[in-house]
């Protein structure tokens, strides 16, 4: 958030806005289900003076509340524009894996033609730090025209939002 718009889509969308809405209907459809949510963030805002300050803030929040599952919404970006799909990372670890993998199943049924899987990741910093079950979950590619444009509507990232939602609660209530 503030200064940092995080990706710029090939139609100039900004990850950090498009985060923030699928992230505040994540914690609304959460709340509905009675389920309490700290959201880091709930508006364009940079949660340190530098980005290493701000994830180290992110961390230390998520370590401080632990919560059941720590979960980051990100977009993607890759150079070469065919690539498209949600894909979801995890800290290694057996509860990272189980969700990651619930909330996979449910942003598939978004998107059949995705052919992303689950992937272990402990070079990211927030994955690498966090102290409990933690996934970052890239809801799709800004680098690719159709999936930008898809991004950037309400109704698709209400859709996102529900499938993240959906894996989430499959996830607590298997735990």
């Amino acid at each position: 958030g503030g200064s940092d718009s995080g990706k710029v889509g090939i139609n100039g969308a900004k990850e950090k806005e498009i985060n923030l809405l699928i992230a505040k209907e994540i914690r609304r459809l959460l709340e509905k289900e009675k389920i309490e949510v700290i959201m880091v963030r709930e508006k364009d805002e940079e949660l340190g003076k530098s980005k290493v300050e701000d994830l180290k803030y992110r961390v230390s929040l998520m370590n401080e509340k632990k919560p059941s599952l720590a979960v980051s919404i990100h977009q993607n970006s890759y150079h070469e524009e065919n690539v498209f799909g949600a894909q979801v990372f995890y800290k290694t670890s057996t509860e990272g894996e189980k969700a990651a993998a619930v909330i996979q199943e449910a942003l598939q049924e978004v998107n059949p033609e995705n052919t992303k899987k689950i992937k272990a990741n402990d070079t990211y910093y927030l994955l690498k730090k966090t102290e409990v079950p933690t996934v970052i979950v890239e809801c799709g590619f800004l680098s690719n025209y159709a999936e930008a444009e898809k991004l950037v509507s309400e109704d698709y990232q209400k859709k996102l939002a529900e499938a993240v939602t959906k894996g989430i609660l499959q996830y607590l209530k298997d735990q």
